[in-house]
């Protein structure tokens, strides 16, 4: 069987006027904002692999990735999550840009993982080459409360950081989480999902290694 997987992303909705966003939202993306290159690249990207199913009849799956995290992240990567363990554990300030009331949903890797190998191999010919919103519906949790959760599970006598504001940032979405419907209809990962504050303690326990 050939066919071609694109890693696609939540961000394709923008910063959604709809929650949960569903697949058939098309979103409410600024085009020329300073996140726009990603935005639209990975918009281009689900039009492209589309485009190429329609004319040569190339066999994909789009998934819509949301908030992933898990062990392995980089230090540096910038997500949120890795951002606020690393600062915990260094006993530095966790910086929240805006009022800290926008909204994630978070899904563990392996959690993931599952979703997108039951994609792969989905075979209803009818749904098969649509956009899939692929993640955890279980909460959605605002990043002053993720900050709160990382301090809390890391802080001891010696690692008290504190949680300080910054500006927001410009076209930052406020609420991200996704309606998966369509991936349940498909996939059975909720039996062996990994909750979010089972995740998070696998993800300190990696960065704590790697940090000292």
């Amino acid at each position: 069987m050939l066919f071609f997987f694109q890693a696609s992303t939540s961000e394709i909705y923008g910063d959604p006027l709809v929650t949960p966003q569903i697949e058939s939202y098309f979103g409410n993306v600024n085009t020329i904002g300073i996140r726009s290159c990603y935005d639209e690249g990975k918009r281009i990207g689900e039009t492209l692999c589309s485009d190429y199913h329609n004319k040569y009849g190339i066999d994909i799956r789009i998934g819509r990735i949301f908030n992933t995290f898990g062990p392995n992240m980089c230090i540096n990567d910038g997500r949120v999550i890795s951002e606020f363990i690393v600062k915990a554990l260094l006993n530095q300030d966790l910086v929240i840009n805006g009022s800290g009331t926008q909204t994630r949903s978070f899904c563990y890797i392996d959690t993931l993982l599952e979703q997108i190998i039951d994609l792969v191999f989905f075979n209803n010919s009818l749904n098969k080459n649509l956009p899939v919103n692929i993640g955890n519906d279980e909460i959605e949790l605002s990043i002053n409360d993720l900050a709160l959760k990382i301090r809390k599970m890391i802080q001891n006598d010696r690692i008290i950081s504190k949680i300080i504001y910054k500006d927001a940032l410009f076209d930052e979405p406020q609420r991200r989480f996704p309606n998966l419907n369509k991936i349940k209809e498909i996939s059975d990962f909720y039996k062996h999902k990994i909750s979010i504050d089972d995740g998070l303690k696998l993800t300190i326990e990696y960065f704590k290694q790697i940090i000292n």
